[in-house]
């Protein structure tokens, strides 16, 4: 059934945090090419209302690559991935640190440590919390910390470890749907993946969880993905767009052969609008599937990352300032979240 929206009354409900409902997502991620842009600016409205002409700047620190026994099959660190990727161990603290300090030279708000692997060793643990102490003391960054699953009582004395450590946010992604994660993944379950976040959030981190876009999922599952994060009410919600990598277990060519500019910036507004207050992040692959139209993303994101992903290159940082700049929009001071929850629901209330 086909419930031809009021795309600005859409907007409007969202602003007094009514839920939208499935049906109501999946029209909007099949608007026509040129509907699109009254669809942006719904979601523009939104992230206004919340956040103002604030982006927050996030830099990632690779901080151990390459070396995992786990399946994924997007991954180019992935167990059998021939990628030609580089392969080591767990940097130094110090050598975190250091690059902390370049990544607040450059401006950002949130330095985020990734650690390839299943799950973080105590040694691991350990390192990444010696490092997110110094840079406490250091800098002003806020510090994320993606090291995997915590499963059991052992994780949870993990999460524990990194939020008295000083550690602000821990990132998970689901990724995919809950139907759609064994083709994808075999060596863990996506319930792996929630009691993760579980344990995370119970430690006092916030959580940071997102999606990989152009696995071969429907769109019914993909606008259920975004209902789930608003349910688990994700602080931080990274919507990647898959990255074809030759040698991947799962290349992407043809999963995002149907991926044009104007579909993509539908996805970011359907993950926006069932999302208000989180802090929405346009992540890999905004450069490659949104080509021209990527400033318009930021219109929906109020987040990226600054540089390069993991493994693979970005834009370069002066020409996400550029972009920046040319938008008229701001890099955030700490707690923008917080603060947009507020603003938010001030917006929604009058």
């Amino acid at each position: 059934m086909i419930l031809m929206l009021n795309i600005e009354s859409v907007a409007e409900r969202v602003l007094r945090d009514e839920e939208l409902s499935l049906q109501e997502g999946l029209e909007l991620l099949n608007l026509p090419d040129t509907e699109t842009l009254r669809l942006v600016d719904a979601a523009w409205r939104v992230r206004r209302a919340a956040f103002g002409d604030r982006v927050k700047v996030n830099v990632l620190l690779n901080a151990k690559s390459g070396i995992c026994a786990e399946d994924c099959a997007y991954c180019s660190q992935a167990k059998g991935a021939d990628t030609g990727i580089p392969r080591y161990r767990v940097l130094a603290p110090d050598e975190m640190v250091e690059e902390a300090k370049k990544a607040q030279a450059a401006g950002a708000q949130r330095y985020c440590i990734v650690l390839s692997g299943r799950g973080g060793t105590w040694g691991e643990v350990e390192h990444v919390s010696e490092a997110t102490r110094r840079i406490k003391a250091e800098t002003g960054l806020e510090v994320c910390a993606c090291m995997g699953l915590l499963l059991g009582e052992e994780g949870q004395a993990k999460a524990q470890a990194l939020r008295e450590a000083g550690v602000d946010a821990y990132n998970h992604n689901l990724n995919t749907h809950e139907d759609h994660y064994g083709n994808i993944c075999s060596t863990h379950t996506y319930a792996d993946r929630v009691e993760t976040l579980t344990h995370a959030s119970q430690a006092g981190m916030s959580t940071c969880s997102g999606v990989i876009i152009g696995m071969g999922e429907s769109d019914q599952q993909i606008v259920k993905l975004a209902m789930t994060l608003r349910a688990r009410r994700a602080d931080s919600i990274p919507v990647n767009f898959l990255l074809p990598i030759d040698g991947a277990g799962l290349d992407g060519h043809q999963t995002t052969a149907h991926f044009t500019p104007w579909y993509c910036l539908r996805v970011l507004a359907v993950f926006r609008l069932f999302n208000p207050r989180a802090e929405l992040r346009a992540s890999a692959g905004r450069e490659v599937h949104l080509r021209s139209l990527q400033p318009l993303a930021l219109l929906i994101a109020n987040s990226i990352f600054l540089g390069n992903y993991l493994t693979e290159g970005g834009q370069e940082a002066n020409a996400d300032w550029q972009m920046l700049q040319d938008l008229g929009l701001h890099a955030a001071s700490g707690g923008a979240v917080q603060a947009g929850q507020t603003e938010l629901a001030a917006a929604g209330a009058d």
